[in-house]
């Protein structure tokens, strides 16, 4: 196999924020989360639960963007999205216009919420999401536009947000990972804050802490984001991935 692109790196840093999940609800939003969730369940989580993004529980892994018949093994009409969402069986990867040193995220609006100078889609699941199952977050565009001080209005809901309202509140919440296209960040240090947990190749730490705008938790040793093997790379390119859609994502 040549070399790995760096979508494909991408595509196992998110594959490894659902290791360990087991027969869980992966709910993957956007193209890279869906490729990362797809690889997860080829390989090393082969219990876990992918759909088709309607109401179908999908018991093989088809190819992203190509036609085909996949082999259903589960109804979950919407209705029943609210039973595992409700009990922490789910683990979503969403998208964040803007987050925070906490994981406080924003997809509504830009500027004040009064008269916003720039219109998203709104708070949608967000608030419910964090505070009720796994949500960990994909964003291909590092900047200090994205990864922001404050951000201006809280959808998606960060530890300071969750431990202010006490144990029942966080009694689900968990950030597991936040993966850009510089690197992979998680919160495990005592304050909660956000933690840079490793490099992807060819990116430096100067890149990453000039692209974000509070300071990252940064240990002495920064790890370099794994590459694929041979054989993830195998099933990226000729199973999960084979038109490549995966590499549009990190160049829009």
């Amino acid at each position: 196999m040549s070399e790995a692109r760096r979508d494909e790196i991408c595509a196992v840093a998110i594959a490894e924020i659902f290791r360990g999940d087991g027969e869980i609800l992966a709910s993957a939003m956007g193209t890279l989360p869906t490729i990362g969730a797809r690889l997860a369940k080829m390989t090393f989580e082969p219990d876990l639960l992918i759909s088709d993004g309607f109401a179908y529980l999908l018991g093989d892994v088809p190819p992203v963007g190509a036609p085909g018949d996949s082999v259903v093994e589960g109804w979950l009409p919407f209705r029943s999205v609210f039973d595992l969402v409700w009990s922490g069986r789910r683990h979503v990867l969403m998208g964040a216009t803007q987050i925070d040193r906490f994981g406080n995220q924003n997809i509504s609006c830009i500027g004040d919420f009064r008269r916003p100078s720039v219109q998203l889609i709104g708070t949608r699941g967000a608030p419910g999401n964090t505070l009720h199952h796994k949500t960990s977050y994909w964003i291909p565009n590092h900047s200090k536009k994205v990864f922001v001080d404050t951000v201006d209005v809280v959808c998606g809901v960060g530890y300071d947000r969750a431990a202010a309202l006490g144990p029942l509140a966080s009694r689900f919440h968990a950030i597991p990972r936040v993966v850009s296209n510089l690197g992979v960040f998680d919160f495990e240090t005592p304050e909660r804050r956000m933690r840079l947990r490793s490099l992807h190749p060819e990116v430096t730490l100067d890149e990453v802490i000039a692209s974000t705008d509070f300071d990252l938790v940064i240990p002495k040793t920064v790890a370099q984001t794994r590459l694929p093997t041979a054989d993830e790379l195998r099933l990226l390119r000729e199973h999960i991935d084979p038109l490549g859609i995966g590499a549009r994502e990190l160049r829009s």
